[in-house]
């Protein structure tokens, strides 16, 4: 392998991978990468629009190959979308990287991203779903993490430093 990210974010949509992925990047002094952009911008369309009109398993095949390309390519701050751990090889491709899993509960869940229609796994009975997706994720997230860093009435800013913490991670 070429490179390896200095940190990967995994958890659920809406946990705040983005943001935070974004500001341990900054501090790191390092770039920041998230597949589900990159998939975005090779299909030229919403990852909504992908499950619609191809469905969930052509769309969990391109997520395993952006995150493949993106653990050999980035060097710097990987966020993966909230389903790419379902895929074992890229369970095993996560072994022996800095990996952080950023948690929260339901209602946290609810607060932050309204569970709206445009995430297409929760389009019906979002509460619901949402606590299926996290039973069937939560010890795959697990299973991958370094540290975990539940974010759950913590800033962004709060709960990236204590990332950097569990990390042992110095500031650019």
């Amino acid at each position: 392998m070429s490179a390896a990210p200095r940190v990967v974010l995994v958890g659920p949509m809406g946990v705040g991978k983005s943001t935070v992925g974004k500001l341990l990047a900054e501090r790191l002094g390092v770039g920041y990468r998230d597949t589900d952009d990159d998939i975005v911008a090779a299909e030229g369309r919403t990852i909504a629009e992908i499950f619609v009109d191809e469905g969930e398993p052509v769309f969990r095949a391109l997520e395993k190959n952006a995150v493949g390309r993106a653990l050999a390519e980035h060097d710097g701050v990987l966020a993966l979308g909230g389903g790419s751990v379902l895929d074992a090889d890229t369970r095993a491709l996560l072994a022996g990287q800095r990996v952080v899993y950023l948690s929260m509960d339901v209602e946290e869940a609810v607060r932050r991203t309204g569970l709206n229609a445009a995430r297409p796994l929760l389009a019906v009975n979002p509460r619901k779903q949402w606590r299926e997706l996290m039973e069937a994720r939560r010890a795959l997230y697990e299973g991958v993490a370094t540290a975990v860093v539940a974010t759950d009435g913590r800033t962004p800013e709060e709960v990236t430093q204590i990332a950097l913490d569990a990390l042992e991670l110095k500031e650019a």
